[in-house]
């Protein structure tokens, strides 16, 4: 509908495509930040290529093997971040960063044991590291794995320990829709939301994409609102540029003939 509008404007449906993408990626930058960020998206598949050849050359390089094992972790690719990881672990490195990003790859690859007690061992190293990541970590994973009485454990302590946190209060609400705790899921999706209404605007930035988790109603109020102005928008254009009759539809068509026979 969009497109078909532009179209109309510019005389273009090319241009009018790339002008189309090109509004809904920038709005789309400003409110739910859905679509990916090639830029970015580049920068870490080149740095992926310039760690994964450092390696080649140098399997001992542990600290890019821990550079390289958080991209993987950030891609979702637990088992590989595993296997990164583990010969730091082995020639000493027990830090709190790579206790936490191996606990963090264990529990994703599936080996809970491992990773619940490489995060414990990082909470005794620091019980607030970055500011009870450890809980919202072990809260996103025990929940994507079906522990939903570990989970709440985990985003309560969570929750408790960081007002404001529009996603450790959605992600806590998930785990209490799932234990059947309707009604206190439902406290704290509002509370979610007046978190992130008294939120700054670099924090409702951030974690606007949980915020209308918490209250879905609000993406898809804007959608149909959207969706009402583009047609009337149509409808308009339609009105002022009635479509002409095109005279080579029909080469045998007689133009000075009549309804009448």
């Amino acid at each position: 509908m969009l497109w078909m509008v532009v179209s109309m404007l510019t005389g273009s449906p090319l241009l009018s495509l790339v002008l189309v993408f090109g509004a809904l990626w920038m709005m789309d930058r400003f409110t739910l930040q859905l679509l990916p960020r090639p830029l970015r998206f580049i920068h870490r598949w080149r740095r992926a290529g310039q760690l994964e050849r450092t390696l080649m050359t140098n399997t001992h390089d542990r600290r890019a093997r821990f550079e390289l094992a958080e991209l993987r972790v950030g891609q979702g690719r637990y088992a590989q971040a595993v296997e990164l990881l583990k010969p730091n672990l082995e020639a000493g490195d027990d830090d709190v960063d790579t206790l936490f990003l191996l606990g963090v790859a264990y529990l994703g690859a599936g080996e809970k044991a491992k990773g619940e007690l490489l995060l414990s061992e990082a909470e005794k190293l620091n019980p607030d590291y970055r500011q009870g990541s450890l809980d919202l970590e072990r809260g996103r994973l025990r929940l994507a794995q079906g522990d939903t009485a570990g989970a709440i454990e985990a985003l309560e302590r969570f929750v408790k320990g960081r007002n404001g946190s529009i996603e450790g209060r959605t992600l806590l609400a998930k785990a209490l829709d799932k234990a059947g705790r309707d009604a206190d899921a439902a406290l704290m999706r509002d509370e979610a939301w007046k978190d992130y209404v008294a939120a700054p605007g670099f924090q409702r930035r951030r974690e606007r994409m949980w915020a209308w988790r918490a209250r879905p109603s609000r993406p898809i109020t804007y959608g149909i609102i959207a969706l009402v102005v583009l047609v009337l928008g149509y409808r308009a254009l339609s009105t002022l540029h009635p479509p002409m009759d095109d005279p080579y539809a029909n080469p045998y068509a007689d133009p000075y003939a009549t309804d009448e026979e």
